[in-house]
Protein backbone atom coordinates (compact mmCIF):
# COMPACT_ATOMS: atom_id res chain seq x y z
CA UNK A 1 0.00 0.00 0.00
CA UNK A 2 1.27 3.80 -1.11
CA UNK A 3 1.22 5.69 2.41
CA UNK A 4 3.56 8.40 1.20
CA UNK A 5 1.60 11.87 2.12
CA UNK A 6 2.95 13.31 -1.26
CA UNK A 7 0.83 11.60 -3.78
CA UNK A 8 0.49 13.75 -6.97
CA UNK A 9 -2.97 15.89 -7.88
CA UNK A 10 -5.07 14.36 -10.09
CA UNK A 11 -3.28 14.66 -13.67
CA UNK A 12 -5.02 16.07 -16.50
CA UNK A 13 -5.04 13.26 -19.82
CA UNK A 14 -5.91 14.04 -22.93
CA UNK A 15 -6.78 11.46 -25.91
CA UNK A 16 -5.98 11.27 -28.89
CA UNK A 17 -6.29 9.52 -32.20
CA UNK A 18 -3.39 9.23 -34.92
CA UNK A 19 -4.64 8.53 -38.72
CA UNK A 20 -2.22 8.86 -41.54
CA UNK A 21 -4.92 10.58 -44.25
CA UNK A 22 -4.99 10.78 -48.02
CA UNK A 23 -3.57 7.06 -47.94
CA UNK A 24 -5.46 3.81 -46.87
CA UNK A 25 -2.45 1.58 -45.71
CA UNK A 26 -0.89 2.37 -42.49
CA UNK A 27 2.71 4.66 -42.68
CA UNK A 28 2.13 6.12 -45.18
CA UNK A 29 0.71 9.36 -46.21
CA UNK A 30 0.27 12.43 -44.16
CA UNK A 31 0.29 12.23 -40.32
CA UNK A 32 -2.51 13.91 -37.62
CA UNK A 33 -3.23 13.82 -34.57
CA UNK A 34 -6.71 14.35 -33.68
CA UNK A 35 -7.87 15.76 -29.72
CA UNK A 36 -11.18 14.47 -29.32
CA UNK A 37 -12.04 15.78 -25.78
CA UNK A 38 -10.17 19.22 -25.65
CA UNK A 39 -11.69 20.84 -22.71
CA UNK A 40 -10.25 22.89 -20.75
CA UNK A 41 -7.08 23.76 -23.18
CA UNK A 42 -5.83 27.00 -24.21
CA UNK A 43 -4.79 28.49 -27.21
CA UNK A 44 -1.01 28.06 -25.67
CA UNK A 45 -2.05 24.59 -24.40
CA UNK A 46 -3.03 23.69 -28.18
CA UNK A 47 -0.15 24.95 -29.71
CA UNK A 48 2.44 23.36 -26.96
CA UNK A 49 0.84 19.95 -27.72
CA UNK A 50 0.99 20.43 -31.16
CA UNK A 51 4.98 20.92 -31.01
CA UNK A 52 5.50 18.04 -28.91
CA UNK A 53 3.56 15.90 -31.29
CA UNK A 54 5.52 17.04 -34.31
CA UNK A 55 3.17 16.32 -36.63
CA UNK A 56 2.81 19.06 -39.53
CA UNK A 57 -0.47 19.30 -38.06
CA UNK A 58 -2.79 18.40 -34.88
CA UNK A 59 -6.44 19.34 -34.63
CA UNK A 60 -8.38 19.04 -31.09
CA UNK A 61 -12.52 18.87 -31.74
CA UNK A 62 -15.26 21.66 -29.53
CA UNK A 63 -18.64 21.51 -29.97
CA UNK A 64 -19.66 23.45 -32.67
CA UNK A 65 -19.72 27.14 -32.08
CA UNK A 66 -21.65 28.91 -35.02
CA UNK A 67 -25.09 28.24 -36.03
CA UNK A 68 -25.05 26.00 -39.15
CA UNK A 69 -21.87 23.95 -38.39
CA UNK A 70 -21.90 20.59 -36.82
CA UNK A 71 -18.69 20.62 -34.87
CA UNK A 72 -15.67 23.25 -33.86
CA UNK A 73 -12.10 22.42 -35.64
CA UNK A 74 -9.10 24.10 -34.58
CA UNK A 75 -5.54 23.50 -36.51
CA UNK A 76 -2.21 23.81 -35.48
CA UNK A 77 1.14 23.48 -36.72
CA UNK A 78 4.51 23.53 -34.85
CA UNK A 79 4.52 27.83 -35.93
CA UNK A 80 0.60 28.49 -34.53
CA UNK A 81 -2.87 28.12 -35.27
CA UNK A 82 -4.15 27.49 -38.64
CA UNK A 83 -7.03 29.41 -40.77
CA UNK A 84 -7.95 25.59 -42.28
CA UNK A 85 -6.19 23.03 -43.78
CA UNK A 86 -6.64 19.65 -46.31
CA UNK A 87 -5.50 16.82 -44.14
CA UNK A 88 -6.77 17.99 -40.65
CA UNK A 89 -10.10 18.11 -41.87
CA UNK A 90 -10.07 14.90 -43.74
CA UNK A 91 -8.08 13.53 -40.98
CA UNK A 92 -10.74 14.60 -38.43
CA UNK A 93 -13.98 13.82 -40.37
CA UNK A 94 -12.57 9.88 -39.92
CA UNK A 95 -12.04 10.51 -36.17
CA UNK A 96 -15.43 12.21 -35.63
CA UNK A 97 -16.86 9.01 -38.09
CA UNK A 98 -14.95 6.37 -36.28
CA UNK A 99 -16.28 7.68 -32.49
CA UNK A 100 -19.64 7.77 -33.43
CA UNK A 101 -20.05 11.54 -33.56
CA UNK A 102 -21.17 11.01 -37.47
CA UNK A 103 -23.75 8.66 -37.97
CA UNK A 104 -23.29 6.30 -40.18
CA UNK A 105 -25.23 7.19 -43.74
CA UNK A 106 -24.86 10.96 -43.04
CA UNK A 107 -24.05 12.41 -46.36
CA UNK A 108 -22.45 15.91 -45.54
CA UNK A 109 -21.35 17.52 -42.18
CA UNK A 110 -20.03 21.15 -41.77
CA UNK A 111 -16.50 22.01 -39.73
CA UNK A 112 -16.43 25.51 -37.89
CA UNK A 113 -12.85 26.79 -38.89
CA UNK A 114 -11.19 29.80 -38.28
CA UNK A 115 -11.89 30.99 -42.14
CA UNK A 116 -15.75 29.36 -41.75
CA UNK A 117 -17.94 26.83 -42.15
CA UNK A 118 -16.43 24.50 -44.48
CA UNK A 119 -18.47 21.51 -45.55
CA UNK A 120 -17.47 17.81 -45.81
CA UNK A 121 -19.10 15.26 -48.00
CA UNK A 122 -19.43 11.50 -47.17
CA UNK A 123 -19.29 8.62 -49.21
CA UNK A 124 -19.69 4.83 -46.73
CA UNK A 125 -18.87 1.39 -46.99
CA UNK A 126 -21.74 -0.32 -44.77
CA UNK A 127 -21.20 1.92 -41.73
CA UNK A 128 -17.39 2.37 -42.16
CA UNK A 129 -16.75 5.92 -43.72
CA UNK A 130 -14.92 5.12 -46.70
CA UNK A 131 -14.18 8.81 -48.33
CA UNK A 132 -14.32 12.60 -47.33
CA UNK A 133 -14.79 15.82 -49.88
CA UNK A 134 -13.85 18.56 -48.32
CA UNK A 135 -15.18 21.53 -50.01
CA UNK A 136 -12.56 24.43 -51.01
CA UNK A 137 -13.24 28.39 -52.21
CA UNK A 138 -12.93 29.06 -55.73
CA UNK A 139 -10.11 29.80 -57.49
CA UNK A 140 -8.37 33.21 -57.44
CA UNK A 141 -5.48 33.11 -60.20
CA UNK A 142 -2.84 35.59 -59.24
CA UNK A 143 0.53 37.05 -60.69
CA UNK A 144 2.92 34.90 -62.85
CA UNK A 145 6.34 34.27 -62.27
CA UNK A 146 8.52 36.25 -65.44
CA UNK A 147 11.09 33.95 -65.39
CA UNK A 148 10.36 30.09 -64.98
CA UNK A 149 13.97 29.01 -65.90
CA UNK A 150 14.99 31.09 -62.98
CA UNK A 151 12.66 29.20 -60.47
CA UNK A 152 13.59 25.92 -61.90
CA UNK A 153 17.33 26.87 -61.20
CA UNK A 154 15.86 27.51 -57.56
CA UNK A 155 15.62 23.93 -57.16
CA UNK A 156 18.28 22.74 -59.27
CA UNK A 157 16.77 22.07 -62.40
CA UNK A 158 17.64 23.38 -65.95
CA UNK A 159 15.34 25.40 -67.67
CA UNK A 160 14.17 22.49 -70.46
CA UNK A 161 12.73 20.94 -67.43
CA UNK A 162 9.35 22.91 -67.59
CA UNK A 163 6.54 22.03 -68.67
CA UNK A 164 6.33 24.09 -72.04
CA UNK A 165 3.47 27.05 -73.08
CA UNK A 166 1.79 27.23 -69.37
CA UNK A 167 2.49 30.12 -66.55
CA UNK A 168 4.25 29.38 -63.49
CA UNK A 169 1.44 31.22 -61.66
CA UNK A 170 -0.38 31.44 -58.68
CA UNK A 171 -3.50 30.32 -57.38
CA UNK A 172 -5.60 30.32 -54.32
CA UNK A 173 -8.67 28.71 -53.13
CA UNK A 174 -8.03 30.19 -49.90
CA UNK A 175 -4.44 29.45 -49.01
CA UNK A 176 -2.04 30.48 -52.07
CA UNK A 177 0.60 28.44 -54.26
CA UNK A 178 2.69 29.22 -57.47
CA UNK A 179 2.21 26.09 -59.98
CA UNK A 180 5.67 24.85 -61.27
CA UNK A 181 4.80 22.22 -63.61
CA UNK A 182 7.93 20.02 -64.85
CA UNK A 183 7.70 17.93 -68.18
CA UNK A 184 9.03 14.61 -66.33
CA UNK A 185 8.43 12.69 -62.81
CA UNK A 186 12.49 12.51 -62.60
CA UNK A 187 12.91 15.58 -62.40
CA UNK A 188 10.53 16.32 -59.72
CA UNK A 189 12.46 13.52 -57.65
CA UNK A 190 15.23 15.61 -58.90
CA UNK A 191 14.12 18.92 -57.16
CA UNK A 192 15.96 20.04 -54.20
CA UNK A 193 15.47 23.63 -52.81
CA UNK A 194 17.59 26.99 -52.67
CA UNK A 195 15.54 28.65 -50.08
CA UNK A 196 17.56 31.47 -50.64
CA UNK A 197 17.64 31.46 -54.32
CA UNK A 198 13.96 31.08 -54.39
CA UNK A 199 13.43 34.08 -52.14
CA UNK A 200 15.20 35.81 -54.24
CA UNK A 201 13.47 35.07 -57.22
CA UNK A 202 10.19 36.62 -55.84
CA UNK A 203 12.52 39.09 -54.84
CA UNK A 204 13.26 40.16 -58.52
CA UNK A 205 10.12 39.84 -59.27
CA UNK A 206 8.31 41.81 -56.34
CA UNK A 207 6.11 39.23 -55.96
CA UNK A 208 4.83 38.27 -52.60
CA UNK A 209 6.74 34.69 -51.81
CA UNK A 210 4.07 31.71 -51.62
CA UNK A 211 4.48 28.01 -50.91
CA UNK A 212 5.91 26.67 -54.24
CA UNK A 213 3.87 23.01 -55.53
CA UNK A 214 6.00 21.13 -58.15
CA UNK A 215 4.38 17.93 -60.26
CA UNK A 216 4.33 16.34 -63.27
CA UNK A 217 2.09 14.98 -65.55
CA UNK A 218 3.47 12.12 -66.87
CA UNK A 219 1.68 9.36 -66.70
CA UNK A 220 3.22 6.25 -64.15
CA UNK A 221 2.35 2.84 -63.34
CA UNK A 222 0.18 4.34 -60.86
CA UNK A 223 -2.47 5.59 -62.64
CA UNK A 224 -2.17 9.25 -61.35
CA UNK A 225 -3.31 12.27 -63.07
CA UNK A 226 0.28 14.10 -61.30
CA UNK A 227 3.00 13.16 -59.71
CA UNK A 228 3.70 16.39 -56.49
CA UNK A 229 5.40 17.50 -54.35
CA UNK A 230 5.71 20.15 -52.01
CA UNK A 231 9.07 20.97 -51.01
CA UNK A 232 10.17 23.61 -48.47
CA UNK A 233 11.93 23.89 -44.84
CA UNK A 234 10.50 20.10 -44.50
CA UNK A 235 8.86 18.58 -47.57
CA UNK A 236 5.28 17.70 -46.83
CA UNK A 237 3.56 14.36 -47.75
CA UNK A 238 0.28 15.53 -48.82
CA UNK A 239 -1.10 18.85 -49.18
CA UNK A 240 -4.81 19.58 -49.27
CA UNK A 241 -4.58 23.23 -49.37
CA UNK A 242 -2.52 23.10 -52.55
CA UNK A 243 -4.19 20.47 -54.57
CA UNK A 244 -7.56 22.58 -55.12
CA UNK A 245 -5.21 25.33 -56.76
CA UNK A 246 -3.59 22.53 -58.62
CA UNK A 247 -6.80 20.82 -59.92
CA UNK A 248 -7.81 24.54 -61.07
CA UNK A 249 -4.87 24.75 -62.78
CA UNK A 250 -4.96 21.74 -64.40
CA UNK A 251 -8.17 22.49 -65.70
CA UNK A 252 -7.33 26.06 -66.72
CA UNK A 253 -4.43 25.03 -68.68
CA UNK A 254 -5.90 22.14 -70.81
CA UNK A 255 -3.57 19.55 -69.41
CA UNK A 256 -6.76 18.29 -67.77
CA UNK A 257 -9.94 18.47 -70.21
CA UNK A 258 -13.11 19.10 -68.85
CA UNK A 259 -14.60 15.44 -69.13
CA UNK A 260 -11.68 14.43 -66.74
CA UNK A 261 -11.83 16.94 -64.08
CA UNK A 262 -13.98 15.24 -61.37
CA UNK A 263 -11.45 12.60 -61.28
CA UNK A 264 -8.01 14.19 -60.75
CA UNK A 265 -5.63 12.31 -58.48
CA UNK A 266 -2.53 13.79 -56.91
CA UNK A 267 0.42 10.96 -55.61
CA UNK A 268 2.59 12.85 -53.38
CA UNK A 269 4.68 11.93 -50.98
CA UNK A 270 6.62 8.79 -52.98
CA UNK A 271 10.03 10.94 -52.83
CA UNK A 272 10.13 10.92 -48.94
CA UNK A 273 8.52 7.35 -48.67
CA UNK A 274 5.01 8.51 -47.58
CA UNK A 275 3.14 7.94 -50.94
CA UNK A 276 -0.33 9.64 -50.76
CA UNK A 277 -3.32 9.58 -52.69
CA UNK A 278 -5.05 12.87 -53.49
CA UNK A 279 -8.62 13.11 -55.00
CA UNK A 280 -9.40 16.42 -56.75
CA UNK A 281 -12.45 17.03 -58.46
CA UNK A 282 -12.99 20.19 -60.09
CA UNK A 283 -16.40 21.28 -61.34
CA UNK A 284 -16.22 23.82 -64.48
CA UNK A 285 -18.27 25.29 -67.13
CA UNK A 286 -15.46 26.34 -69.08
CA UNK A 287 -11.59 26.21 -68.27
CA UNK A 288 -11.96 29.76 -66.89
CA UNK A 289 -15.05 29.33 -64.86
CA UNK A 290 -14.85 26.86 -62.15
CA UNK A 291 -17.51 26.54 -60.32
CA UNK A 292 -16.85 24.16 -57.71
CA UNK A 293 -13.41 22.66 -55.87
CA UNK A 294 -13.15 19.42 -54.07
CA UNK A 295 -10.44 17.89 -52.61
CA UNK A 296 -10.79 14.71 -50.60
CA UNK A 297 -8.79 11.27 -49.77
CA UNK A 298 -9.48 8.43 -47.08
CA UNK A 299 -7.81 7.80 -43.93
CA UNK A 300 -6.58 4.76 -41.68
CA UNK A 301 -6.53 4.97 -37.68
CA UNK A 302 -3.02 3.86 -36.55
CA UNK A 303 -2.60 4.73 -33.05
CA UNK A 304 -3.66 6.04 -29.89
CA UNK A 305 -3.37 7.63 -26.24
CA UNK A 306 -3.38 10.29 -23.92
CA UNK A 307 -1.46 12.97 -23.49
CA UNK A 308 -0.40 14.31 -20.26
CA UNK A 309 0.70 17.81 -20.45
CA UNK A 310 0.96 19.11 -17.17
Amino acid sequence: MDTRADKPDVVCQYRYLHYDVFTDRPLTGNQLAVFTDPAGLTTDDMARITREMNFSECTFLFPAEQPGTDVRVRIFSPDGEMPFAGHPVIGSTFALADDGVIAPGTKAFTFGLNIGPTLVELEWAGDRLAFAWMTQQPPAFGPTLPDPARLAAAYGLPADAVYPNVPVQEVNCGSAFFMLPLKTRAAVDQAAIDTRAVASVFEAAKITRRGVFVFSPEPGADGATVYSRMIGAVEDPATGLASGPLGCYLVRYGIVPLDKAGAIVSVQGVKMNRPSRVHIRIDAESPERVTRVRVGGRSVLVGEGRLRPS
